[in-house]
């Protein structure tokens, strides 16, 4: 057997959404990455649609924004607009839900909806557009070792063994990740629920019935036999194509269960339909113990594997490369070392168990609760009204959504705050908190104005200020951009005279009065309190 070997800064096991995204973004920064997929084609399984506007930022730094509009098989105007509906599909009760275009204003780009299949092929093509990405399909991953100062990551290619070598290496291979079985690291099981069925299928009969519910691409049922957990349905185009997920006895198979009675039930009402695909899979929510084994990282369903509830899936993932890749960049440049890379784990760890607790499991909680106190048909009047008190909330999954790393310990904010996914968007400044578009004096779009490395956005003219910052950062060698905006009006919108910003857009450091030490500022930004 012919062992070869190829060097590369980071080495990417799995070609997903997750590791082409972190490829693309390492790329960008100038570090080169060897990616390995195990599959060599496409899977046309409709899943991960629901796409952020966060999302949609990373997809504008990465230039495919206008590649994955064209890939999107659901029009704009319907973005992931959604309903809930009581008992059945065409149901009396329903209500809007899931309506992101609520957060919209404190975000720089638009949330988008397509399949991961979709999704794929756009990164395949921009991956393509770089010379640091190397793209390995049909390579099979059976070992994973390291040293002090490399990772090497042994994997069979067309019946040949090969070696790679790294100086790290990201495990973003599923959540049945090879790599962090290899690793041994274990998961935590925050959630364990009933056997679940996928089924793809089109009907043009469905969508002529769902024009009662105009503009809507996904379609929450709350049934109540189904004990808190969802049926959920989703457009995958306008022209019949469709997904539902739905509870199904243990033991369920293809050949034992009555698929098409499922839909009709579901929907009350019988329809024309053709099943192209039917899946299972086990209701669970599971989180790594932790995200880091010496030199070897693991991003995405490889960390966390959750239900497809709420879009928390692929967005997550995509964020965690993200947060990722700008500190493996710094490390491999020089200008941070090790707690730049443990504060990966630390800020998405606490994360995603917010986001599992307080959202996933929550909504579970919060359906189960509702169909056990509530129902038409015992006590109309309450339940009418408790209903209608559901319709006008029920849309924190996507204004209380707010991932941010205020417990961070490379962030310079309060003592004693919490890192997690819960949240209150606004646009005034806080320091480990995603930063929001400000209405700029000029126009001009401040997202185009940030640098690759920090920023620092200095909003009150003070030049010592600013200038102490870029005597620090070149002393220390780390990237910083100054922006300069004296503006009275952008001062009170962010709630500060000055912010630092890091290379994922969130803000290490934000700046009311008093005296500054700027030298302290950035150590902490790298290194730590």
């Amino acid at each position: 057997m012919e062992v070869t070997e190829t060097r590369q800064d980071v080495i990417v096991v799995g070609g997903g959404p997750v590791g082409l995204g972190l490829a693309i973004d390492l790329a960008q920064r100038g570090v080169k990455s060897l990616v390995l997929e195990r599959s060599t084609a496409l899977h046309g399984v409709p899943k991960g649609q629901n796409l952020t506007q966060r999302t949609g930022e990373h997809f504008r730094r990465w230039g495919v924004s206008e590649a994955v509009r064209k890939a999107s098989l659901i029009p704009p105007e319907f973005g992931n607009a959604g309903i809930v509906t009581y008992g059945k599909l065409l149901s009396d009760y329903h209500y809007d839900w899931f309506r992101r275009s609520r957060v919209r204003s404190f975000y720089f780009a638009d949330n988008e909806r397509l399949p991961q299949y979709r999704l794929e092929e756009v990164f395949r093509r921009r991956v393509a557009d770089f010379a640091e990405i190397e793209f390995l399909q049909g390579a099979d991953v059976v070992a994973v070792d390291q040293t002090a100062s490399t990772v090497s990551v042994g994997f069979e290619r067309d019946g040949i063994r090969h070696t790679a070598e790294a100086a790290y290496a990201v495990g973003c291979d599923g959540a049945r990740s090879r790599t962090r079985e290899l690793l041994g690291i274990e998961s935590e099981i925050d959630h364990e629920g009933p056997r679940m069925a996928l089924v793809v299928f089109r009907s043009k009969a469905l969508h002529e019935l769902l024009d009662r519910y105009p503009g809507k691409s996904i379609y929450n049922v709350m049934n109540p036999d189904m004990n808190g957990y969802w049926q959920f349905l989703g457009r995958v185009d306008l022209d019949g194509g469709w997904f539902f997920h739905s509870p199904v006895p243990a033991g369920t198979e293809v050949g034992n269960f009555d698929f098409k009675a499922l839909l009709h039930d579901m929907a009350g009402a019988a329809f024309e339909l053709d099943i192209e695909h039917i899946g299972f899979w086990d209701l669970r929510i599971s989180l790594a113990r932790s995200y880091r084994a010496g030199r070897v990282f693991i991003c995405g369903d490889a960390c966390h594997s959750h239900p497809p509830y709420g879009g928390y899936g692929v967005n997550t993932g995509l964020e965690d490369a993200c947060n990722l890749s700008w500190k493996l960049d710094a490390v491999l440049k020089g200008w941070a070392g090790e707690a730049m890379l443990d504060s990966y784990g630390a800020e998405r760890h606490p994360v995603f168990k917010s986001t599992s607790q307080d959202f996933i499991e929550h909504m579970i909680q919060d359906f189960r609760d509702f169909v056990s106190d509530y129902a038409p048909d015992r006590d109309k009047m309450a339940f009418e009204e408790a209903w209608n008190k559901r319709a006008q909330a029920d849309d924190s999954d996507v204004t209380e959504f707010l991932p941010h790393y205020a417990g961070s310990p490379i962030v310079s904010a309060e003592a004693g705050q919490i890192s997690g996914a819960r949240g209150v968007h606004m646009v005034r400044a806080r320091a480990g908190h995603h930063l929001a578009p400000p209405p700029v004096p000029d126009g001009t779009e401040l997202w185009d104005c940030l640098g690759e490395g920090f920023t620092l956005l200095e909003q009150d003219g003070d030049a010592d200020r600013a200038a102490a910052f870029e005597t620090s950062a070149g002393i220390m060698g780390i990237p910083l951009t100054v922006i300069k905006i004296d503006d009275e009006n952008l001062r009170q919108t962010y709630g500060c005279k000055a912010l630092l910003v890091r290379p994922d857009q969130f803000i290490s450091w934000v700046f009311e009065s008093g005296d500054v030490d700027a030298e302290r500022v950035l150590r902490i930004s790298i290194r730590g309190r």
